[in-house]
Formats: C-alpha cells, structure tokens, sequence
C-alpha cells in the first residue's frame, strides 16, 4: 500500500491510497459517499485483495472536502469537479490498462459525470458498480417522510453544516445525537451493526460544513439521466437496498433501465450504506466486474501477442 497527494487542476490536494502493482492490468477505483471518506470502501478493499492479490491494483481517495482532502470552497464542491478529480486519479495512478469503477452514493453520480467531465476514460472502462445512487430528480426525496421528509431532506444538511461551524470537533464527538439519528434513521436498514453506525457517525463529525451544504446544493440540481446511454454495452451492476430512503429503489431502477445491459440487484432490508451493510454482496459483485475486466484483459494480450 501507498499514499500519495494529487494535485486537482484548482489547486487543491487529494489524497490517495494506492494497493497493488504498476503494472496491474485492471485497475478498481472506489468513489465514496458524500460526508465519508476513503475507508468507505474498507471492507471492498480487504475482499478485493484477498481475492486478486496482485493481478489488481486497487485505489481510493478522500473527495476533494473529505476525510484527509482539502477542505473546498463551497463554491467548488460540484459533482463534475468531483468526476475531473476521479479523471485526474485515473490518469495518475491507473494511466494503462483497463478500469472498474465503482461509486457510492455521491460516488455514483461523478461516475455518471464521466462522460461529460473525462470521456477519454470511456473506452478503458471494463466494469462499472453504480451503488446506493442516484441520476437525477433527487428534489423528489421524501426520506420515507411524505408529510414532513422534503422539509428534512432540505434543512438537515445545513443544520449540521451550522453545528460543524458553530461546535467545537470535541463538543460533537462527546454529544453525536444528531448524527447518530441521522444514521439510524435514514442511512442504515436492518440489521445495524454498532461498529458500523459508529464508523459512519465519526465521519458525519469530521465532515466541514461547506462540504454538507455545497455538495447538497450541487446533488439537489445533478441530472444526468439523459447521458446514461454512453455507458452502454460497459458491464454494469447497480446496487440498492429495499429500504434505501437516500437514493430509493426507484432511482436504481432509472439507473439501470438507462444504461443498455445493466443489472439491477436490490438488497432486501437494506438501507443506504451497502458497502457496510451488505459487504459480501458489495464485494462479490465487484469481484464479478473484475473477474471480467481481468479476461478481458488476457484475451486482448493473447490477440497482441
């Protein structure tokens, strides 16, 4: 494993972990969520490695405004500045070969950004795992609230924006009822795993408030259901829990009715954080996508040679 920082085409620095060699022939890189970071993805990096070893390189990145990342103006905190961010890792660290990209929640909208923001990368992509996601219309999001959840969905950003501000990092490390309800509630299905909830209340308290209310302001507008069609014939898997109240299922469903042989797996109990939650379900998939991409890769060297 190495960590290095990248340097975004505005000057801000990202950081990366780098598992697996130079030459890999496949490269898997995992987009997180929005308010996390990195780790994510950690149990898909344990999966990934154990099962391919060093047939695979496999890389994360805190977003720009996450985790180990520059904190962003909120001006800048764009689903397209996140899909040239993921462009420039690919061109860094993953500059041959063929690709697996996966992306969770925020991580799958930059993933429908690619073909606007980084098109060169379309013809290495072998595999795609649009996960917990959305490609538009998410001013429509009710939080499983019809009556009260659009009143939610709209202030609660900006109210843990404002505690992020006005609160010292201690002060809500010691009194998380916020986020840990917020979690309960609206992030995680059945069962919860309390390492799990804890692992993602931690990240809600790092998060800077210009990436709560920045990033939610750009997603409330993102729609990028119309460009779907240039990611046909890519195998694709989309991914969503039944009970996923962020991104719900209908939204997997545009997902994958747009993108022609896509797969559409829906997660019985589940809620927004499939990563955690259904990790064997998660890793299988990418293992899936990677196995492929891996073939594909043989076969191309067999033709060369």
């Amino acid at each position: 494993m190495t960590t290095a920082s990248l340097t975004t085409y505005d000057g801000l620095d990202l950081h990366v972990t780098v598992h697996g060699p130079d030459d890999a022939p496949v490269s898997v890189l995992l987009a997180h969520c929005w308010t996390a970071d990195e780790s994510d993805w950690h149990y898909q990096v344990e999966d990934l490695l154990s099962r391919f070893g060093h047939q695979v390189r496999v890389i994360t990145w805190d977003h720009r405004g996450h985790g180990r990342s520059s904190r962003t103006p909120e001006k800048d905190c764009t689903i397209p500045n996140l899909a040239r961010d993921l462009g420039a890792v690919a061109d860094t660290f993953a500059p041959d070969g063929l690709l697996v990209i996966a992306g969770h929640s925020i991580g799958g909208m930059t993933i429908t950004e690619i073909p606007d923001e980084c098109p060169h990368l379309l013809p290495r992509i072998a595999g795609l795992a649009l996960i917990s996601t959305s490609g538009g219309d998410l001013h429509t999001v009710t939080l499983g609230l019809p009556e009260v959840g659009p009143m939610l969905r709209d202030r609660l950003p900006f109210l843990l924006a404002t505690r992020a501000r006005m609160l010292s990092l201690s002060r809500r490390q010691r009194f998380p009822m916020i986020e840990r309800t917020l979690t309960r509630k609206f992030l995680f299905g059945q069962p919860q795993k309390p390492r799990d909830i804890g692992h993602v209340v931690d990240q809600l308290i790092h998060c800077p408030p210009e990436t709560w209310s920045g990033f939610f302001r750009d997603m409330m507008a993102h729609d990028r259901i119309g460009s779907l069609t240039r990611f046909d014939g890519i195998p694709t898997i989309v991914l969503v829990g039944s009970h996923d109240v962020v991104t719900p299922p209908n939204h997997a469903r545009v997902l994958s009715a747009g993108i022609r042989g896509a797969r559409l797996v829906v997660a019985p109990e589940a809620g927004h954080y499939l990563p955690f939650e259904r990790r064997e379900l998660v890793s299988d998939e990418l293992g899936t996508l990677t196995e492929g991409a891996l073939a594909r890769a043989a076969g191309s060297r067999r033709a060369a040679g």
